[in-house]
C-alpha cells in the first residue's frame, strides 16, 4: 500500500502539466526573486551605471559648449584678420595710387620740360629759318627790280625804237 501511495503522488505529480511559472503555488517565491533582483538592478543602476552615462552626457556637453566657443573664438579672429587684410590692402591701393600719380605728374612735368625746350629750338630755328627767307625775299625782290627794269627797257626799245634810261625805268616802276 505504502508503494501505491507513492506511485498515486508521482502520478498527481506529473499529473499537473503546464508551466510551472504560472503555477500559483510558484509565485510568492518568483515574486520574491524579482524584487531581490530588482533592488540590486536598481542598486546598480543608481550607483554605477547612471553617474557614468549622466558623466559622459554632462563631459561631451561641456565639450561641444566648449567647441561652440572655440569656434566662435576663432571666427572673431579670423574676422579680425580678414578686416586687417582688407585695410592693409586698402592703404596698399592708396600707396600704389599716390605712387603712380606721382610719377605721372613728375613724367608729365619732365615731358612739359622737354616741350618747351624743343618748342624755343624750333622757335630760334623758325625764326633764323624766317630772317634767312626774308633775307633771300628782299635780294630776290632787288633781283625783280633788276630785271623788271631790264625787260622794261627791252620793251621800251622794241615798241619806240628808243632806248629807255634806267632811271626814267625806275621811276616808272615806282610810280
Amino acid at each position: 500500500m505504502a508503494s501505491e501511495t507513492h506511485e498515486s503522488t508521482e502520478a498527481a505529480g506529473h499529473k499537473s502539466s503546464g508551466l510551472p511559472q504560472f503555477d500559483f503555488q510558484w509565485w510568492p517565491g518568483q515574486i520574491a526573486w524579482l524584487l531581490i533582483i530588482f533592488a540590486i538592478v536598481f542598486v546598480f543602476m543608481r550607483l554605477f551605471a547612471v553617474p557614468r552615462v549622466g558623466g559622459t552626457i554632462t563631459a561631451r556637453e561641456d565639450k561641444i559648449a566648449g567647441d561652440i566657443s572655440e569656434a566662435r573664438r576663432m571666427k572673431d579672429e579670423a574676422d579680425a584678420q580678414a578686416q586687417a587684410a582688407a585695410l592693409e590692402s586698402a592703404k596698399a591701393r592708396a600707396a600704389s595710387r599716390k605712387v603712380a600719380m606721382d610719377a605721372r605728374t613728375k613724367a608729365q612735368a619732365e615731358i612739359a620740360a622737354k616741350l618747351a625746350e624743343q618748342e624755343a629750338k624750333l622757335a630760334l630755328t623758325i625764326g633764323a629759318a624766317e630772317t634767312r627767307i626774308a633775307a633771300e625775299r628782299d635780294r630776290a625782290m632787288t633781283s625783280v627790280r633788276g630785271i623788271a627794269s631790264e625787260i622794261a627797257q627791252a620793251m621800251v626799245q622794241k615798241l619806240t625804237g628808243l632806248a629807255a634810261s634806267a632811271t626814267e625805268v625806275a621811276s616808272a616802276a615806282k610810280g
